[in-house]
């Protein structure tokens, strides 16, 4: 049986673990609600970009001249997957389930005689991926020392991305990040930059049949926006990132403070039994020692 000199520096501990869970959980919910403004003021952007740039690429469709990021490189020997996590943890299972889905699709492409090279950005996913990829890293992009997520950041991914596809190291480049859907529910995401992929959105599929006249040509037009095209999807993943993360540390956070509190319930009925039971056994012996008397 542990002394009550032990349980209640137990209880003090806990009760210090409660605290600090308690301010990270109103720090995160803080943090969630700016990140969560900034991802949702993307998406409009985002999506209308997107029906754009599907209108283009239907346009140009398979032809000859269209640019290499649309039509790729004719192959798909080589994938390049951008594993896009957080830079810190405590924050329940957002880190692994991004890594997990990456770390999935990276082992059946490998076991299709595939060649995969990894690009992490988060030291999580890359801490997580070196274990067992490490032989497939090729860089990593820290986002540390960034206070508030911007397009530059984006931006400078995403020439990194670039420059590797011109100097022909890989023919097909996929991110892996997670979508926010509330503070419970974050969905991790695989999707493919190079070569462009654009979905039409919904509700506009009756105006397929439009045909609209670009000037200059579509294929000149596309050759300018579809580098900017993989910076804006970095950037929108980035922002669903970092809403996702703070949902997700906002969860685990409460989490915690919830079993802290059941614990110190614990550890304070453990200690007033210990006690009880010490001051009957000293009234045991007092009385022992009367009668003995």
């Amino acid at each position: 049986m542990p002394n009550l000199k032990d349980l209640k520096n137990r209880i003090n501990s806990v009760k210090s673990t409660r605290k600090i869970t308690q301010a990270m959980q109103m720090v995160a919910a803080a943090k969630l609600r700016r990140a969560e403004e900034q991802a949702e003021a993307a998406r409009p952007y985002a999506e209308r970009f997107n029906a754009v740039m599907s209108e283009l690429a239907q346009s140009v469709g398979d032809s000859d001249s269209a640019p290499k990021l649309l039509s790729g490189t004719g192959s798909d020997q080589t994938h390049l997957l951008v594993v896009m996590t957080a830079e810190r943890g405590l924050c329940g299972g957002f880190n692994s389930s991004i890594v997990k889905l990456a770390r999935y699709q990276a082992n059946k492409l490998i076991a299709a005689g595939k060649t995969v090279k990894i690009l992490t950005v988060g030291k999580k996913g890359r801490e997580q991926l070196r274990r067992d990829l490490g032989d497939h890293l090729i860089g990593h992009v820290d986002l540390s020392d960034v206070k508030r997520l911007g397009y530059a950041d984006a931006q400078r991914i995403a020439e990194d991305v670039l420059s590797r596809f011109d100097a022909g190291e890989f023919d097909v480049a996929k991110i892996y990040y997670s979508v926010f859907e509330s503070v419970i529910s974050q969905k991790p995401t695989e999707k493919q930059i190079i070569p462009a992929t654009f979905d039409a959105p919904e509700g506009e599929a009756d105006d397929a049949s439009t045909v609209y006249d670009y000037e200059p040509g579509e294929e000149e037009i596309l050759a300018d926006l579809l580098p900017r095209g993989v910076a804006t999807q970095i950037f929108s993943a980035l922002l669903e990132n970092a809403a996702s993360e703070q949902g997700a540390r906002m969860s685990a956070m409460d989490n915690a403070t919830r079993n802290a509190g059941d614990m110190i319930e614990r550890l304070t009925i453990e200690f007033n039994r210990t006690r009880q039971a010490v001051i009957t056994n000293e009234l045991i012996e007092i009385i022992s020692g009367a009668e003995a008397l």
